[in-house]
């Protein structure tokens, strides 16, 4: 145990947090984003951190020369078995298959309209998988290996967890100003996209890590504007409680004129492609430059539901990058990449 100290013991130093510059940078600036180790005493700013850190954590914080090595990242094992079992895919599923056709061929028919109802309204447009399937394996492998280095479960639905809020609370109804309905076209599109993940054909992306990120993902083909990319998936919970949430992708579902019935999507224990997609820096031009991917909420069945699209043409190989604070600004991303 610890002994207490003398009665008559000096007082302890004050530590000089007011002369405290950043390692990286050297500034003292911006004390209010300059994190002090527990170890060292050395301070660093949350931007000058490799990966970036989102915000202030709370509870204990060590610079990376104090922190305890972290293990490498283990690739997650590239075997049929593994995957199916990792991503709970569904076998034999000839009615699906069915499906699947009659609902390709009704999105080629609506490809086929005149230009002017392609401007009256955009469709959203389903992915296409890779058609290697050696190469599919490597995509699903890729996105194991990130979520098992997260300590994450893959769900690729929207999770009611006992405690936090129940599926009641998500009522796109009491959305302030209201919620755009998904139309009838889009709502079979996305339904067409579900069916081909349960059976295993993921959308063409690839989880990579990097050093100045940490894990993102990028395209690993051509993909259109107006393709569906993933839907923001993880467990469902009130604004007030996540607070003071250290999680880094907290992302907005229903905003309520009661504060208190305020949703947020967190998913930090499960969900899918979608958490390790990065938002951008939006506060300049060249981080906006930078935005193929849309993040739109919508009313679907009566529930709101948040959907990653492509807002633009990406090419193979391009990193993807949204728009992480929405129209409601209330995340900071003037340190995002």
């Amino acid at each position: 145990m610890r002994r207490s100290l003398p009665v008559d013991a000096a007082p302890p130093v004050a530590r000089a947090y007011e002369s405290t510059r950043c390692d990286v940078c050297g500034s003292g600036e911006r004390d209010e984003e300059l994190l002090l180790c527990d170890g060292c005493d050395r301070g660093r700013h949350t931007f000058c951190l490799r990966p970036i850190a989102a915000r202030v954590p709370t509870g204990p914080w060590f610079c990376p020369p104090c922190a305890p090595r972290s293990k490498p990242v283990k690739r997650f094992p590239m075997t049929q078995t593994k995957i199916v079992d990792f991503f709970r895919i569904q076998k034999g599923a000839e009615d699906a298959e069915a499906e699947k056709c009659g609902l390709f061929q009704d999105v080629k028919k609506r490809r086929k309209r005149s230009l002017v109802m392609h401007k009256k309204r955009r469709r959203i447009l389903p992915y296409v998988p890779t058609e290697d399937k050696v190469q599919r394996l490597k995509q699903m492998a890729s996105l194991a290996t990130a979520m098992t280095s997260s300590k994450m479960k893959f769900s690729n639905e929207l999770t009611y967890i006992p405690g936090m809020a129940g599926r009641s609370c998500n009522q796109a109804t009491l959305e302030e100003g209201g919620m755009q309905i998904l139309p009838k076209e889009d709502k079979e599109t996305i339904e067409l996209c579900r069916t081909m993940q349960k059976r295993g054909e993921c959308p063409p992306l690839l989880v990579v890590f990097d050093s100045r990120e940490g894990f993102t993902v990028q395209a690993d083909a051509d993909i259109k504007d107006m393709t569906f990319i993933a839907e923001y998936t993880g467990d469902v919970d009130f604004l007030e409680n996540r607070a003071n949430d250290d999680g880094d992708s907290i992302m907005t579902l229903l905003l309520t004129e009661d504060p208190s019935k305020r949703l947020v999507i967190c998913p930090d224990k499960r969900g899918n492609i979608s958490r390790f997609i990065n938002g951008i820096n939006n506060h300049t031009l060249d981080g906006k430059k930078k935005k193929n991917i849309k993040c739109v909420r919508y009313d679907i069945d009566g529930e709101s539901h948040v959907l990653l699209v492509a807002c633009r043409d990406i090419a193979c190989g391009e990193k993807l990058y949204y728009d992480y604070n929405g129209y409601e600004h209330e995340y900071p991303t003037h340190h995002f990449v």
